[in-house]
């Protein structure tokens, strides 16, 4: 009774965080632009290496938990029931939350939130299924902890390597986001010293437009004047004075 009643802890608390996994996203419309930013880069393939090793040894679990008989086991049933619960909450993570979260970095294999989402879940889920290996080989069948303990070390493997990949995309990002931020600093210096630099003016040469020619003057031609009154004849015309006899 003393080793059920110190099973039992592990495993309440093994299945609180287990509740608490994020489910997988519904829908994959919110990733669609990261979907096909990442498109562009080379896919990381030692991750896409572990995602199949990973559905793999879901696949296994799941079928290892369908055979096992907790209501069978020699032991309380508090202790059964306890396992029985970590069971329930393995299955529903692995048919409802990890293929989704799988996909989402099978589809981004860069996105750093949707690789933390797939880690933080898998941590979880890890301990949960190494509890119930624990309760396994204290109450079941040695053959049923076997196959269990078998693919919790495969698990507990991919989470490792997982870490590290997400680990060194962080460092990464980090370098690059660094990068950026002298860059952004540096045109930022650049545009404030050029706005404190007084205006430069700019001469413009104007051209003079051409005169244009004035016009001529027509000159008019006089008419010769003539007398008033016609002279008679014989006598001087008027002005011009007779000589005196």
């Amino acid at each position: 009774m003393k080793i059920g009643l110190s099973l039992l802890l592990p495993f309440l608390a093994s299945a609180v965080m287990l509740s608490q996994t994020p489910e997988a996203p519904r829908s994959s419309s919110n990733n669609s632009g990261e979907g096909t930013a990442s498109a562009a880069s080379p896919p990381q393939t030692s991750i896409l290496t572990e995602l199949e090793k990973l559905e793999a040894a879901a696949s296994q679990v799941s079928l290892d938990i369908g055979r096992l008989r907790v209501d069978k086991w020699k032991t309380g049933s508090i202790a059964k029931s306890a396992a029985q619960t970590n069971a329930d909450s393995v299955q529903r993570n692995l048919t409802s939350a990890l293929p989704g979260l799988i996909g989402a970095v099978r589809s981004a294999p860069e996105d750093l939130n949707a690789e933390f989402k797939l880690y933080r879940n898998l941590n979880a889920l890890c301990d949960v299924v190494s509890s119930l290996t624990d309760a396994t080989r204290a109450f079941g069948p040695n053959s049923d902890y076997e196959a269990l303990a078998q693919q919790s070390q495969v698990l507990d493997s991919i989470r490792r390597k997982l870490g590290d990949s997400l680990e060194q995309q962080t460092v990464t990002t980090q370098q690059e986001l660094n990068h950026l931020r002298v860059q952004t600093k540096a045109q930022q210096e650049q545009l404030a010293a050029a706005a404190a630099a007084p205006p430069k003016q700019i001469v413009v040469a104007q051209t003079e437009v051409p005169k244009k020619p004035a016009p001529k003057k027509k000159t008019v031609a006089k008419k010769p004047a003539t007398s008033g009154s016609a002279h008679s004849p014989g006598q001087p015309p008027a002005g011009v004075t007779a000589p005196k006899s």
